[in-house]
């Protein structure tokens, strides 16, 4: 149950928006079934048709974070809307300098820059972006990850997440790393820290190097090519 004063709008027969009782930014928003449905649950057509009606409105970090271990702290299931900029100083996502250059659009993609396993896919421009086509692209990414084999069994923990212009999913192994929780956010590139010792060791010891720390390896040649800094 969620409390009234947060709700911000039905978005179909299947799901609602909320406000984020614990906001990253101003107008963090929560896509939310009716019916419970666990965290871990893959996303379906019904879950992208309701995010995408809040995300053709509001311009931000779609993310989704499948079970604890991919930064979850609840286990109804939720998709997630953080509007941009994540860091009023820098970037709308400051991954961005990481991804690479838009140049196979449409096409499932690694980026050379990036020291952990994952899928990358830049959005096709004017290619028709509704929910069939997101699920479509999703269960693709999901399997090329390793992370579903694209029949009944669950997937293992992941991150997805989405701007206008890309598409990425992370494998994940661990919640943590040094006692710092990562969820979708981190991948974009926005890492929250607790206090002035937490930021002084992530800055020491450094946000990619971190995530990989909670993910799974990349390929060898990658791993090579893209220390963790």
């Amino acid at each position: 149950p969620y409390d009234p004063a947060l709700f911000v709008a039905d978005l179909s027969a299947t799901h609602l928006c909320l406000l984020n009782k614990y906001p990253v930014v101003a107008h963090h928003l929560l896509i939310v079934t009716r019916a419970f449905t666990p965290q871990e649950a893959l996303l379906t057509v019904a879950d992208f048709a309701a995010l995408l009606t809040c995300a053709r409105q509001l311009d931000g970090l779609a993310f989704y974070n499948s079970g604890k271990i991919a930064g979850a702290s609840q286990r109804h299931k939720h998709l997630q809307l953080a509007p941009f900029p994540l860091d009023p100083t820098g970037s709308a996502t400051p991954i961005a300098a990481a991804l690479g250059e838009p140049t196979r659009r449409g096409e499932l993609v690694t980026s050379p820059h990036l020291p952990f396993r994952h899928t990358l896919l830049w959005l096709p421009t004017g290619a028709a972006q509704d929910a069939t086509f997101f699920t479509a692209a999703y269960h693709a990414m999901l399997q090329a990850t390793g992370v579903w084999a694209g029949d009944d069994t669950a997937p293992r923990p992941y991150n997805w997440l989405a701007t206008r212009e890309w598409m990425l999913v992370a494998p994940r192994t661990a919640e943590t790393v040094a006692g710092m929780a990562v969820n979708g956010l981190g991948f974009a590139g926005s890492l929250l820290v607790r206090n002035i010792d937490q930021l002084a060791w992530l800055e020491n010891y450094g946000p990619l190097c971190a995530l990989r720390a909670v993910s799974e390896p990349p390929p060898p040649a990658v791993a090579e090519a893209a220390p963790c800094h």
